[in-house]
C-alpha cells in the first residue's frame, strides 16, 4: 500500500516511560481543563511551522508506504536520523515489502542492522514482517488493534504507524512530543521519565478532531521538538509557539524531579555487546569461541555479553564452540 503524504517524525528519541511531576512546579494540576482553545492555536502555528520547515525525509515521502514508515520507525527508537538514513535505505532496497525480509533468516536482518545499536529492534521488525506476511498477506495493516497485535509493536509505533502511515486520529507520543506539551501546556522543562497517565489525557485532549489534521499535528509537534524545542540550547527565539508556551512565560524555570536519565556506552556490556556482534556480522561462516575471546580483555564481562546476546536471540550457539548470527 502506498501511504499518503503524513511523515512521521525525525526524531532519534524514543517514547520514554516515568511519573508526573507537575503537582510539584505550582503549575496547574490540570492542563486540559484550557487546552481546547489553546490547541486550536497551536495546531495552525505548529503545522505552518512544519509545513516550511519539515525536513525532507525518505521515510516522509508518499512512495514509502505503510512499510516505510515502519522501518524508520523502529530504527529511529535512541537513534539519530544521521545513523538511521544510509542503513534504511540499504534495508528498503534490499527488502522493500515485508515479504521480502520475512523470507530471510533472523540473522540478516541482524546483520543488516549494522552499528544502529538496540539490535533487538532488528529481530523484532522481522518478527513484525513474519506477521505481517502470514497475517495480512504482507501489507502493513490499517487498524490500530492489528499493528499493536503484531511482534516488537506497541502504544507509541502502533498509534505513529497508523497515524503518519494511514492518516488515522491517535495521539503520537515520542520523546519530542512529550517534551513540546510539558514546556507549551504544562510549564515544565522536561517531561516525566516515563509517560504519565496526565500526559496521554492532555494529548488526546489536544488532537485535533479531523483526522489528517491530527497525523500533521502529530508530526508537526514531533519535529518541532526535534529541531527547536530540543532538550538542551532550545530555540526559543525560533519557536512558532513561544508567544504561547507556559514554560517560557513562567521565566523557564529549571527542572525539579528526579534527575533526567543520560546514558553511557565505553565499558558497559552493550559495548561489548556491540563488539562480539560486529564480528559475527562480518562472518558467513560459524565463529569460534577464541576469535569472540580477542573483542574484548576481560573474560567475565564478555562472557556475560555474549550470554545475554544468545538469551535474547541475537546469537546462536553451536556444537564445537562456534557461533553464528540465528538461523530461525
Amino acid at each position: 500500500m502506498t501511504a499518503p503524504t503524513l511523515p512521521p517524525h525525525s526524531s532519534s528519541d524514543t517514547p520514554a516511560p516515568a511519573t508526573d511531576a507537575r503537582a510539584d512546579t505550582g503549575t496547574p494540576a490540570d492542563p486540559e481543563a484550557s487546552v481546547s482553545s489553546l490547541g486550536r492555536i497551536l495546531h495552525t502555528q505548529v503545522i505552518s511551522w512544519y509545513d516550511a520547515n519539515a525536513r525532507d525525509l525518505p521515510w516522509r515521502r508518499p512512495d514509502a508506504g505503510a512499510w516505510g514508515v515502519m522501518v524508520s520507525e523502529f530504527m529511529l527508537q535512541q537513534t539519530p536520523v544521521s545513523r538511521v538514513l544510509p542503513v534504511y535505505e540499504q534495508w528498503l532496497e534490499r527488502w522493500p515489502r515485508p515479504a521480502d525480509l520475512a523470507k530471510e533468516a533472523p540473522g540478516e536482518a541482524v546483520r543488516a542492522w549494522g552499528r544502529l545499536g538496540y539490535p533487538r529492534r532488528a529481530l523484532r521488525l522481522h518478527g513484525a514482517a513474519v506477521a505481517i506476511t502470514e497475517r495480512h498477506g504482507g501489507d502493513v495493516p490499517t487498524e490500530h488493534a492489528q499493528l499493536l497485535a503484531l511482534p516488537g509493536i506497541g502504544e507509541y509505533t502502533a498509534a505513529a504507524v497508523a497515524s503518519f502511515a494511514y492518516g488515522q486520529r491517535h495521539a503520537v507520543l515520542d520523546t519530542n512530543v512529550r517534551r513540546v506539551l510539558a514546556r507549551a501546556v504544562t510549564g515544565v522543562q522536561y517531561p516525566p521519565n516515563a509517560t504519565t497517565a496526565a500526559e496521554r489525557r492532555l494529548a488526546r485532549a489536544l488532537l485535533p478532531e479531523d483526522a489528517r489534521t491530527a497525523a500533521r499535528w502529530a508530526a508537526a509537534s514531533m519535529e518541532l521538538g526535534a529541531l527547536v524545542c530540543t532538550a538542551k540550547n532550545e530555540a526559543c527565539g525560533r519557536c512558532p509557539i513561544a508567544e504561547h508556551c507556559a514554560w517560557r512565560l513562567a521565566g523557564k524555570p529549571p527542572h525539579e524531579g528526579p534527575p533526567r536519565r543520560g546514558q553511557t556506552y565505553a565499558g558497559t556490556d552493550r559495548q561489548v555487546r556491540g563488539k562480539l556482534l560486529a564480528v559475527l556480522r562480518e562472518a558467513h561462516a560459524p565463529v569460534p569461541q577464541a576469535v569472540l575471546d580477542r573483542v574484548w580483555h576481560e573474560p567475565v564481562q564478555r562472557a556475560r555479553a555474549l550470554d545475554g546476546l544468545v538469551a535474547d536471540g541475537l546469537v546462536e550457539p553451536l556444537p564445537g564452540g562456534l557461533y553464528r548470527l540465528p538461523l530461525t
